[in-house]
């Protein structure tokens, strides 16, 4: 019970993490909401014009601002972050619980060492062993630089990941 309690509130946790980044003015090495092509391409002509884009980002902001006040304050952000927590936690009870009981086991769970064991990723100077620096250009790897991050040391604090 615990452990699906624990897995719920990591899924919130991203969701929340996901939609506050995708609520984020857009630039450079930002990724904002998966948007089709089709929905961009208001006019169906078969191109997307910067202002269809412009279009597109106001209407997305316009849904998320519960109270019309042209801001997105905490509350409203949350509750983006909520809908689309509960969007993908529902995604995942429908994709990995095989046997059909509504929660997923640890069986259940997909199998993340196809993709390679992090640990030794992480393990630089393959010492057997994390050191703070490997730790923290692993988090920088993975998080600062894919999150709109500027990379350098204090990557993770610029990106609420500091320590507490």
């Amino acid at each position: 019970m615990k452990h699906t309690q624990f897995i719920a509130a990591i899924v919130a946790v991203a969701g929340l993490a996901g939609a506050t980044a995708a609520l984020a003015q857009s630039g450079p090495g930002r990724h904002g909401p998966k948007v089709s092509f089709e929905e961009l391409d208001a006019d169906g002509n078969g191109a997307v014009s910067p202002e269809e884009m412009t279009a597109q980002r106001a209407a997305r902001f316009a849904q998320v601002d519960a109270n019309g006040d042209g801001k997105l304050s905490v509350e409203e952000m949350q509750a983006e972050g909520a809908r689309r927590a509960a969007q993908r936690a529902a995604r995942m009870m429908e994709r990995f619980d095989s046997d059909g009981d509504g929660a997923l086991s640890q069986d259940e769970l997909p199998d993340h060492s196809k993709r390679g064991d992090m640990f030794s990723r992480m393990d630089k100077d393959g010492n057997g062993a994390v050191s703070k620096e490997e730790f923290d250009q692993a988090r920088m790897n993975r998080g600062g630089m894919h999150h709109g991050g500027k990379g350098g040391k204090n990557c993770g604090q610029k990106q609420g990941m500091g320590q507490n």
